[in-house]
């Protein structure tokens, strides 16, 4: 009851925020499932577990174009800009840079260690139902992009990987002992 009363009064609360954070990671799924039905060679896992901290990777990416952890970011009607590692939302700064880039790095070396494949894993940055997104210059080993071009930039990417290599880290990649040395 308290919940709804919240959103009815527009009360931003705990609940609240998980919710609107769990759409947006919906809606991101949906889009990674057409990039996977335009091209099979992608795979994508979601809600990946890490440690023991109760951390977890939104979203993992991997195929021909390459391994990607995605960290979704909605928020509904606001206006985002991004410069280098700065990454503002209604004009509050936002770690959002450094955590996809530690999550990225984090991925790579479990990924590396489970399959004995060297990867490199870049993060992405997704944002969902923002008004606006102005990206000046793009932060290094990270890209942010709108939910609605995030299916046509992985589909564009050239093909770095090959059919074995993304098979092994998926294999990998689909081991919860992977994220759980």
């Amino acid at each position: 009851m308290r919940s709804t009363l919240a959103r009815v009064v527009g009360v931003h609360t705990e609940e609240r925020a998980w919710r609107i954070g769990a759409d947006g990671e919906e809606l991101v799924a949906a889009r990674l499932e057409k990039v996977v039905r335009k091209d099979p060679r992608w795979r994508v896992l979601h809600a990946i577990p890490v440690g023991t901290r109760g951390s977890d990777i939104d979203h993992l990416v991997l195929g021909p174009g390459g391994v990607f952890t995605i960290n979704t970011k909605h928020h509904p009607r606001a206006k985002v800009w991004v410069s280098g590692d700065t990454f503002m939302v209604d004009g509050h700064k936002q770690p959002y840079i450094r955590n996809s880039r530690h999550e990225a790095k984090r991925a790579s070396a479990l990924l590396e260690a489970a399959s004995g494949v060297p990867v490199r894993v870049e993060g992405l940055v997704v944002t969902v139902n923002a008004t606006d997104l102005v990206v000046k210059n793009q932060p290094k080993g990270v890209h942010v992009t709108w939910r609605r071009n995030l299916s046509s930039w992985l589909l564009a990417l050239g093909d770095i990987l090959d059919e074995p290599t993304v098979t092994a880290l998926y294999d990998a990649a689909r081991r919860s002992t992977t994220w759980r040395p």
